[in-house]
């Protein structure tokens, strides 16, 4: 009987053993996010430029060809606040060599001065004693033999003693150097942010007949119109130059935006505003013509920090 319990006893456990084992659990899923595309922005590009550091040197040095008007508007300055930066008179005038600074506050290079010739010192000259006519006599003579005597050197013969050697100094470590600070132009916060809420316009209407290309040398964009049409400020800011004085580029007109942009429109007909004229966007500041160029049209250039930059990314082409 304990025997058939026994048994028993064991099939269940086996039973339930089986059913334990064969026993089915839910399969763990991890869900996690997936990981979120990063769409580009459509002023990826313009942002990228506004992030790019001032390439400019502290200082640039005439080379043949250059002029203050052509070294203001390559570095993207006023030409104006160059030559009073630089104590130059007449902007026209500058030498091959010359070094113009940039930017206020950093010393400018040293440049060793031409050396000096040094002359061979030349032996100082002796004096000789007065000479005196005495009359021949005996006195004369005796007079004569005396002034001799004086003359000759005496020789004094005093016992050497030994020279005390000299103490030791205390050792005195030198005492350390500042060490000069090399000069760095920081990026003034508030460019960027004007940079950001400039606004753009188109400068004149028309046919765009030449694109911006670094290939080709082109720097900027051509618009071609009518002879007098009407050239606009593309955004405000200041006139920093109006003339002539810039070969290739017929009567132009320059405006410096801010710290970070100039824009230019070149091949003008007549010019409207002048030099140290704020103007805003929008402005009639000039009108089409075709100065220094083969057709009508308007030479368009926008500079960051005196770079040419493609002015597509900036102008509102097809929302006019």
């Amino acid at each position: 009987m304990k025997s058939r319990q026994f048994y028993a006893l064991l099939v269940m456990a086996a039973v339930l053993a089986g059913c334990a084992s064969s026993g089915q659990r839910a399969p763990v899923v991890e869900r996690s996010e997936a990981p979120k595309k990063s769409i580009a922005a459509p002023d990826e590009t313009r942002k990228k430029l506004l992030r790019e550091k001032d390439w400019r040197p502290q200082v640039h040095v005439v080379q043949k060809g250059d002029t203050l008007y052509s070294i203001a508007f390559n570095y993207g300055f006023d030409y104006h606040e160059l030559a009073e930066l630089n104590g130059i008179q007449d902007p026209g005038v500058i030498q091959i060599g010359q070094q113009i600074r940039l930017f206020p506050g950093g010393a400018m290079p040293i440049i060793p001065p031409a050396a000096i010739e040094s002359k061979p010192i030349e032996p100082a000259v002796r004096e000789q004693p007065r000479l005196a006519k005495y009359e021949y006599s005996d006195a004369a003579m005796a007079q004569i033999e005396k002034v001799q005597q004086l003359a000759q050197p005496v020789t004094i013969v005093a016992e050497s003693k030994p020279k005390p050697e000299p103490k030791p100094k205390p050792e005195s470590k030198p005492e350390p150097k500042p060490e000069p600070k090399p000069e760095t132009r920081t990026e003034n916060a508030s460019d960027n942010d004007e940079d950001e809420t400039l606004e753009w316009s188109l400068p004149a209407q028309g046919k765009l007949v030449a694109g911006f290309s670094e290939s080709a040398n082109n720097k900027g964009i051509d618009i071609a119109g009518k002879l007098g049409q009407p050239i606009t400020a593309s955004a405000p800011g200041k006139v920093v130059y109006s003339g002539s004085g810039l070969r290739g580029y017929g009567k132009l007109v320059i405006i410096k935006h801010n710290k970070t942009y100039l824009s230019a429109y070149a091949h003008n007909d007549q010019v409207l505003v002048k030099e140290g004229q704020s103007v805003t966007r929008g402005q009639k500041i000039a009108e089409m013509g075709n100065t220094d160029a083969d057709q009508v049209k308007l030479h368009f250039e926008v500079r960051r920090f005196g770079k040419p930059v493609d002015p597509a990314k900036y102008l509102p082409f097809g929302k006019s």
